[in-house]
């Protein structure tokens, strides 16, 4: 990761032509703060809004240069002595599952998906929030309300769909927030039923089944956010290979 001043002259370069024709987007640095996911590590940010006309482009180019989406903010690391935050994707026409994979696959082949538009209901919130109680209690999302849930899931000024996952008895076991890219798809946020007795491993389902879904599509790639091998919340992301990281020499496959 390139240091905070070179990276935002990077960024501005990248975007200039668009800048000056009025639908650039402008970058800021967060002031810094705790890191949420590695202790004794200080965290910052490069950000952006998404508006205008070309949001919805500037979202696409950003995802390629490792940024996330939140809403109406685009961001990535930017932090001074730490590159454990990287940004990863799956080439899903090379992906083959493994084993333990094929198993989730068979064991969660009787739910029933649906794909809607991104609208929050209070059956998600309260499946959402039990999820938070059961995994991320101490993460900071566990203070969201209802509002700041149907603004996480509403203020999207990109083609975003929101995947529910039902049993046999239609009760809702998972979702995903999930942008609709021209290279891929973009996971932006999944929770699921994190305590029932039988519904194992269904966060690393929904990965499955979002690169079903980009095959299908015929997209490339499945995006999957920021990969952290030193958190324990974040490592499962490096079970899925081949694995594309985003280097400073571009988009790299991972050994191992």
């Amino acid at each position: 990761m390139l240091e905070e001043s070179t990276l935002l002259a990077a960024l501005a370069g990248r975007f200039a032509a668009r800048r000056a024709r009025g639908d650039g987007p402008a970058f800021y640095l967060t002031a810094p703060a705790p890191c949420p996911y590695l202790p004794g590590r200080i965290e910052r940010k490069v950000f952006t809004e998404l508006r205008g006309p070309a949001a919805a482009e500037n979202a696409e180019t950003l995802g390629r240069l490792g940024f996330r989406r939140s809403q109406t903010v685009a961001y990535r690391p930017a932090c001074d002595a730490c590159r454990a935050c990287v940004s990863v994707r799956i080439p899903v026409a090379h992906f083959v599952p493994g084993r333990s994979q094929r198993r989730l696959l068979r064991a969660h082949s009787d739910l029933i998906a649906a794909e809607r538009a991104p609208w929050s209901t209070p059956e998600q919130y309260a499946l959402l929030t039990a999820y938070l109680a059961a995994r991320h209690c101490d993460g900071g999302m566990d203070e969201m309300d209802a509002v700041d849930y149907a603004d996480m899931v509403e203020q999207t000024p990109v083609n975003t769909r929101l995947l529910e996952y039902r049993d046999p008895a239609g009760a809702l076991v998972a979702a995903c927030v999930t942008d609709v890219q021209r290279d891929g798809l973009s996971m932006i946020y999944s929770f699921y039923d994190a305590v029932h007795p039988v519904r194992r491993g269904l966060g690393t389902w929904m990965i499955l089944d979002h690169v079903a879904r980009a095959a299908h599509a015929g997209l490339p790639y499945l995006y999957l956010g920021f990969w952290i091998a030193a958190a324990p919340r974040m490592n499962y992301k490096g079970r899925f290979r081949p694995l594309e990281a985003l280097t400073s020499a571009g988009w790299t496959q991972l050994n191992g």
